[in-house]
Formats: structure tokens, sequence, C-alpha cells
């Protein structure tokens, strides 16, 4: 019976995790649209896609400095959240909307969204005890397809309006809340605590193996958010370069979402190679594309050019699962909620820091083909972390 009721919920966990994070580049994806309609700058991109990270960042923190997913049920908290991510994403389709509330609207639906992410992570962890990286692989992979959902609806190009992409993605979110409101329970391997310990966080951070664990984390998110943010000027850039014409959204759309297959691969490869090499390998390949990005761009193919942004956008994201493993594995039981959530908080205080690193830098035309360099620094201090531990 527990057999069953497994199969069951973790597509469900999924599924809903998908419908929930296709809120978080909902805005990046119309901002050619949202810059004509609200009479935006041409640098909007990366101050709207920060503002969600920023309150991302906050949502965490302070889900973490209450322990709110160590002490009430995460599927109550992921539902409550998914509803109020909703509210906020529709907020962009108010017509008086200036750069100052939408950044607003932004900034609290990535304040839900501190809800959704890691308490999904948590939810998995309740009921996977055993191969947990294999489901946070399919969790993270779900992340990816919701994260490039909006370009996909862009795509199209069927002359739908660009409110559509509001509409469908707060619509998703409401139902994945619903579902898990409705179809998951609290896990067996759930252990909540009864009162507010805020030492929980400094706790966490005394274990070695934890340390090597969050630190290569957060080389990854340095990496990770500047690169999907700004995919649409890699490859707007290499259009520009050799005069071609591409379908910005939907490349987009493929170059992001096929990190969704690489994180299920990831998740197979660590059961037999281990979740530290793993991610070592993934670290490693993304550093280098980092590297190389200058040398794709005076290569007059697009095919090659697009075939190397898959290969980074698989590399980039496909040891994000087996970093959350490694941060569930090394905490206490009773931590797992807090632990999964600070961590979140300061890598993606990080990624603010890369993304508007890359901004300034692309400002800059004279630094475009070269400025996708800074990001390997990221990979290089996570590298360095995983060979200590």
């Amino acid at each position: 019976m527990k057999t069953t009721t497994s199969k069951k919920i973790l597509p469900i966990i999924i599924f809903s995790q998908f419908c929930c994070t296709s809120l978080w580049f909902a805005g990046n994806s119309i901002i050619d649209d949202l810059i004509v309609f609200f009479q935006l700058r041409p640098e909007s991109l990366g101050y709207i896609s920060s503002s969600v990270q920023f309150g991302f960042i906050v949502g965490t923190f302070i889900f973490a400095i209450f322990t709110l997913g160590d002490r009430f049920s995460p599927s109550r908290i992921f539902f409550i959240c998914s509803v109020f991510a909703a509210i906020f994403n529709i907020g962009v389709l108010y017509e008086n909307n200036t750069m100052t509330t939408l950044l607003l609207f932004r900034f609290l639906t990535g304040f839900s969204l501190a809800g959704i992410y890691p308490i999904g992570m948590k939810i998995a962890a309740d009921h996977f005890e055993k191969g947990l990286g294999k489901s946070l692989s399919f969790l993270i992979a779900a992340l990816v397809l919701g994260t490039a959902f909006p370009y996909l609806i862009k795509s199209f190009n069927l002359d739908l309006k660009w409110e559509l992409v509001i509409w469908v993605t707060s619509s998703l979110a409401l139902l994945g809340g619903v579902l898990i409101f409705a179809l998951v329970p609290d896990g067996p391997y759930q252990k909540l605590v009864q009162k507010f310990e805020m030492s929980k966080i400094l706790k966490v951070f005394k274990d070695e193996s934890f340390k090597s664990a969050a630190f290569g984390y957060f080389g990854h998110m340095w990496e990770l958010y500047a690169f999907w943010t700004f995919v649409p000027v890699l490859l707007i850039t290499h259009s520009q370069l050799h005069h071609v014409t591409l379908n910005i959204s939907l490349f987009s759309f493929i170059v992001i979402a096929s990190g969704a297959v690489s994180c299920i691969i990831g998740g197979f490869l660590s059961k037999t190679y281990g979740i530290k090499k793993t991610a070592f390998f993934s670290l490693s390949i993304s550093g280098m594309c980092c590297l190389l990005s200058p040398l794709l761009f005076m290569v007059n193919s697009s095919f090659i050019f697009i075939v190397f942004l898959v290969i980074w956008g698989m590399a980039v994201i496909a040891d994000s699962p087996l970093f959350s493993t490694m941060v569930a594995q090394n905490c206490d039981a009773n931590a797992k909620g807090t632990a999964l959530t600070i961590v979140n908080s300061i890598g993606f205080a990080i990624t603010i820091i890369s993304i508007q690193l890359l901004n300034v830098l692309l400002a800059n035309t004279n630094y475009t083909p070269y400025a996708f360099m800074v990001l390997a620094l990221g990979p290089f201090i996570g590298l360095i972390y995983l060979k200590r531990s």
C-alpha cells in the first residue's frame, strides 16, 4: 500500500512544481511587450528578473528564520503560497503599472515562490528518504520545465496577447497548489518541531559535509539564473553578429528546458557514480562552457551555436538536485526544511549579484561576447569546495 501511494505522490509533486514554477520567468518571456506597453527602459529585463530573485531571497530568509518548513504542514504552506503567487502574478496586468509597481508585483511573486520551490523539496524529502536524489532530480526537472514554459507559450507566434502568458501561468499555479493540498498528505518521514529555533540556521553550517554541499550549490547558483535570464540575449547577439533570423522564444525554451532531461539523467548517473562525482562532472562542464562562450560567437553556424547552448543548458542545472540532496542528507531530520530554505536563500542572493553584473557588462556592447566568461567564477569556487570534502 505504501509503495502504491508513493508512486502516485511523486508525479503529483512533480506536476505541481512545474505548474507553480511557471510563474518564475513569466515576466522575462514577455519583457518586450512589457517594455512597449508600460514604456520601460531597454535594460528592464535584468531588473525584473532580479526582483523575482530578491523576493525569493527575502521569502526564503523569513521562512528559514522562523523555521516554518519544519513547524507546519508543508503541503498547506505550498497551497497558500501558490494562491498568493498566482494573485501577485496577475498584478502585472494592472493597466496603470509603472516600473516600480511591476517590480513590486514580481518581488511578491518571488516571495511567494519561497513557499513553493524549497517546500516542494521538503515534501519530497518527507516522502522519499531512500532514493531522494532521484526524486529531487525529477522535481527540479519540473522546475526547469516550469521556468522555460512561458517562452514556449510566446514562441508560437499565434498573434495572442501577451496577457495570455500571465493568465495561463497564474491558472497553472492555482492548479498546482490545489493538487498538493488535496492529494499529498504529510510524509511518513516528516518530523515537525513544536517551537521556533533560530539556532538551527547556525547549527547546520557546522557540519563540514553540509558546508561543502552548500558552497558547491552557491557556486552553481552564481552561474545558473544569470545564464537562464540572458539566454535570449545570447541568441539575439548571435543572430545580429551573423545576420540570421531565429525564433528567440522557441530556442530560449529549448535551451532552458533541455536541463530537465539532464536533471533526470544526472539522478540516474548519481546512483552509479555517486552524487558528489556526478555533481563535480556537471559543474566542470558548465564552467568550461562559460570560458568557451566567446569562441562560439565567432562561429558562423546557428546549428553549432544552439547545440553548444543546449549542452550548456543541460550542464548548468544537472547538478542542482544533487546539491540539494547532499544538503538534505547532511543535516538533522528535523532541520531539513530550514536547511534547504536557508541554502536556497543564500544561493538566490548570489544570483542577483551575477545577474546585475552581467546586466552592466551587456549594456556595453563591446563586452557582450566576453561577458559570460564572468560566470565561470561560480563553478570554479564550487569545484574547490567539492574537492575539499
